[in-house]
């Protein structure tokens, strides 16, 4: 069985893949973001949910990226999982 990670390294030398990979960073970095905050915190899905009045399967659905969050579910998800919530506009590299 091929794990997982040698799989997509394998994949990210197809230009295709790593460009619908790439464009995608954002959302994965977001989800990426919860799962850490939620998981520093030690708390699952279903006790994040019960803090923010919801669903663990919202929660689910919010930490699989499938979903684009409002600015007022994430800051009730910092909330819920005692961090604090920093949103920042970056500049884009420029490419040479």
């Amino acid at each position: 069985m091929t794990k997982m990670d040698v799989l997509h390294a394998k994949w990210m030398r197809k230009p295709g893949y790593r460009e619908a990979y790439e464009s995608l960073e954002e959302e994965f970095a977001l989800a990426a973001a919860m799962i850490e905050a939620r998981a520093k915190a030690g708390l699952t899905q279903e006790q994040v949910a019960q803090r923010m009045n919801t669903t663990q399967t919202v929660i689910a659905r919010l930490e699989s990226g499938r979903s684009k969050p409002s600015t007022r579910t994430l800051e009730r998800f910092a909330e819920a999982t005692g961090a604090r919530l920093k949103i920042s506009f970056e500049t884009p590299r420029k490419i040479a």
